[in-house]
């Protein structure tokens, strides 16, 4: 485990798996509360690493100080209750040793905000610490170079205490101004700033994402969400004509739902509802959403019952307010 001033939660998480573990290894980076003091009850394999503002890095030196033949990844702030605590023991004695990665479902993601549109996926934890290569086939042979995964059913809460938003989206504005972040993280900041990012957080990363756009690097889909970013911050400036700019490159390509929304949040807040209604319409129903899953149903259904609303037509506003219930 990587840990800093987890003192809430680090007896939680380590309690509910310490007998399945041969050994414990705890990554400090830089604790000012009681976390080392609480970790010392369950291991001695306590080591400090000096915080460099890179999460993997930290990582990679955690997994350099393991001994055993898997490791298993774990989160301060995560529980395994007594149901899957026993599917993990039954895995641990019956492994076979071929597999390289298990992976085992993360739930409860949806809870304070996080960057997923989903309550549950599968996320590698376990690791094979070791990897030996093997050739396969008998003619023409090859050396396999894909992982063994095994997809358990062991599932883990996920249980913060609080949004880690604050310090995820300040650790990106960090990284990009260093320089160009990679595509896969250039996402990762876009779902964080359309689902929990503040007014402030998306004019600040606004020059950026424009950068991005305007590098003729991005591939559609990155493009995509570089401009649901830029179209809500410019919005939100009142510059009109950078947000019609931006959003006509992502409608000329079938449009996302994030998009056609701010078009309509900028009609509605004209007064021009019957514009308004056209595009919330063609967020529900003619396009699908690439960062914020609520952009693609609720939000709009919600938004044209308002509408509907306003311009006198009650029987339009109970049908979507229906609706947008039903997608609760």
């Amino acid at each position: 485990m990587i840990v800093k001033n987890e003192e809430k939660h680090l007896a939680r998480c380590l309690d509910t798996v310490q007998d399945l573990m041969d050994e414990i290894i705890i990554v400090d980076t830089g604790s000012v509360d009681r976390t080392k003091e609480i970790a010392a009850r369950y291991t001695d394999r306590i080591y400090d690493f000096a915080w460099i503002d890179d999460f993997s890095a930290a990582r990679n030196f955690a997994f350099s100080m393991a001994g055993c033949d898997y490791i298993y990844s774990a989160d301060a702030d995560e529980v395994l209750d007594e149901e899957n605590h026993e599917k993990f023991r039954l895995l641990k004695e019956n492994l076979l040793p071929e597999i390289e990665i298990v992976q085992m479902y993360y739930g409860n993601q949806l809870a304070f905000g996080t960057v997923y549109n989903f309550d549950r996926e599968l996320r590698p934890k376990l690791f094979k610490r070791l990897r030996t290569f093997q050739y396969e086939d008998p003619i023409h042979e090859i050396v396999r170079t894909m992982p063994v995964i095994y997809d358990s059913d062991i599932e883990i809460t996920h249980k913060p205490h609080e949004s880690h938003a604050e310090r995820d989206l300040a650790a990106f504005r960090r990284l990009t101004e260093k320089g160009t972040i990679s595509d896969r993280l250039l996402s990762m900041y876009a779902r964080e700033l359309y689902l929990s990012g503040t007014e402030e957080d998306l004019l600040l990363s606004e020059d950026y994402f424009t950068e991005r756009a305007d590098s003729g690097k991005l591939e559609l889909y990155h493009l995509k969400e570089a401009v649901c970013v830029i179209v809500r911050a410019a919005r939100l400036r009142g510059d009109y004509l950078k947000m019609y700019r931006y959003a006509m490159k992502d409608i000329a390509s079938e449009g996302v739902s994030e998009v056609c929304c701010e078009l309509g949040n900028y009609y509605e807040q004209a007064g021009l509802l019957t514009e308004a209604v056209i595009w919330y319409y063609n967020a529900c129903h003619e396009t699908g959403a690439i960062l914020d899953i609520r952009m693609q149903k609720q939000f709009p259904l919600e938004k044209l019952a308002e509408c509907y609303e306003r311009l006198g037509n009650q029987e339009l506003a109970d049908q979507y307010r229906k609706e947008a219930q039903e997608e609760e």
